[in-house]
C-alpha cells in the first residue's frame, strides 16, 4: 500500500485531507509539527498550539491513522521567528508562512516520509500538482480551482524533490464542500472558524510580539510627506508597513498612507492613496519551480496572496530580477513575495525589495 506523510494542523483542511488520502487508499500517517511554545497564552487556537495539536491527534483517531507530534521549535526559532523580527527591523514586512513552508513544515514532512519508508507527502493547501508531458514528466504547481481559497502564492519556494512528492488533494475541491464532508464525518474541525492571523502571534499583536522579542526595535523617529518634510513621529519602524493607513498618528484632512519605509534613516514616509501605488518593483532570492528564467519574459505577478495575478514584464539578471507591472499596482510591501504565474502554473518567484 502507497504511505503518505500527512502535516496535520487540527484544522478542517487537513482532518479532510487525511480521510481523503485514506480513501484513495493511502497508507496515511499524520505528523503535528510543535512549533511554538503555546504555554501562558490565552488563545490556543492557532495551527501551532497545543490544544491544535491534540485536535489532530482526536482526529486521526476517528479516521483510524496513525498520528505523532515532531518538536521543532528550535529550528522554527531559527528559520521563522528570528528573521520575522530582522525583517521588520529591515523596514520589510515578512510572510513568515513561506518562510515556515520553505524551511520547516516540507522539509521536515520530507525527512518524516523518508524515516518511514513514504513515497509522498501530503497537505492541506489548496492548489494542485501534476506532471507536464511535455517536459520529461516534470511536476508543476497549479492553482487550487477556489479561487478565493488558492494558496499556491505561499508554495512558490517549494524544492523539486518536495513538489515531486507532494500530494494536494483538496486542489480539487472548494472550501465549502470540504467542510460539508468534515460535517458529515462528525470531525470536531467542520466549523472551527479560520484564523486571518499570524499562527504565533496572539491577537494579532505582532507590534507587541517583537517588541518583547527584540526592545531595541522601539526607536523613534520622523515621519515625513513625500517631499521629506517631517510631519510627526512614530516609535518604531516596525509598527508601519507600505499601504497601512491606520494608527500614523498625523492629523490630517485627507486620507493618508505609508509610501516609504526608511531602515537607514529610521523614517517612515507618508502619502496619497496614489502614491501608495507602485508600476515597478525589485525582488531577490529568487525561487523557480521551472527551469530558470533568464532575460525578459512576461508573465503574471501576484505581490499578495488574496490579489488575482497581473499582467507585467520581469526582467531577470542572476538571483535579482524587475518586476514592470501594465498597471501600477497597490502597495506592494518589501518582504512580502512577487510570485510569477503562467496562465495556472506557478513559475517562482522572489522577495520584494525596499525601494
Amino acid at each position: 500500500m502507497r504511505k503518505v506523510v500527512l502535516g496535520m494542523s487540527g484544522g478542517v483542511d487537513s482532518s479532510v485531507t487525511a480521510y481523503l488520502l485514506k480513501e484513495q487508499g493511502y497508507q496515511v500517517e499524520g505528523i503535528s509539527f510543535i512549533l511554538w511554545e503555546s504555554r501562558g497564552r490565552t488563545d490556543l487556537s492557532g495551527c501551532c498550539s497545543l490544544s491544535s495539536t491534540q485536535s489532530a491527534a482526536r482526529t486521526a483517531g476517528r479516521l483510524g491513522i496513525l498520528h505523532e507530534s515532531v518538536d521543532v521549535r528550535d529550528e522554527f526559532i531559527e528559520k521563522v521567528i528570528e528573521p520575522f523580527a530582522e525583517a521588520y527591523a529591515q523596514g520589510m514586512t515578512p510572510n513568515p508562512c513561506i518562510l515556515c513552508n520553505q524551511h520547516i513544515k516540507f522539509p521536515f514532512l520530507l525527512r518524516e516520509a523518508e524515516k518511514r519508508g513514504a513515497a509522498y507527502i501530503a497537505t492541506g493547501h489548496y492548489a494542485r500538482t501534476c506532471r507536464d508531458a511535455a517536459a520529461d514528466g516534470r511536476v508543476l504547481l497549479k492553482k487550487g480551482i477556489d479561487e478565493k481559497k488558492d494558496q499556491s502564492y505561499v508554495l512558490y519556494v517549494l524544492s523539486g524533490s518536495e513538489l515531486k512528492s507532494l500530494i494536494l488533494p483538496l486542489g480539487e475541491y472548494r472550501k465549502p464542500a470540504v467542510r460539508e464532508i468534515a460535517r458529515g464525518l462528525g470531525l470536531e474541525a467542520a466549523d472551527r472558524p479560520e484564523s486571518q492571523e499570524i499562527c504565533f502571534i496572539e491577537d494579532n499583536d505582532y507590534a507587541g510580539f517583537l517588541e518583547k522579542l527584540s526592545p531595541e526595535l522601539t526607536v523613534p523617529g520622523p515621519i515625513a510627506d513625500t517631499t521629506g518634510r517631517q510631519i510627526g513621529q512614530h516609535q518604531g519602524i516596525h509598527r508601519y508597513t507600505i499601504g497601512q493607513r491606520k494608527g500614523l498618528g498625523v492629523p490630517s484632512l485627507v486620507p493618508q498612507y505609508v509610501t516609504r519605509v526608511d531602515a537607514a534613516a529610521n523614517t517612515v514616509y507618508i502619502g496619497s492613496r496614489d502614491e501608495a501605488f507602485s508600476r515597478e518593483l525589485s525582488v531577490r532570492q529568487l525561487s523557480w519551480l521551472v527551469p530558470s528564467r533568464s532575460g525578459s519574459f512576461r508573465a503574471e505577478v501576484k505581490v499578495r496572496s488574496t490579489m488575482q495575478a497581473v499582467p507585467a514584464r520581469i526582467e531577470i539578471a542572476g538571483d535579482t530580477g524587475k518586476v514592470i507591472f501594465d498597471e501600477p499596482q497597490w502597495a506592494p510591501a518589501p518582504g512580502q513575495s512577487a510570485v510569477f504565474y503562467e496562465a495556472e502554473t506557478v513559475l517562482g518567484g522572489g522577495i520584494i525589495q525596499p525601494q
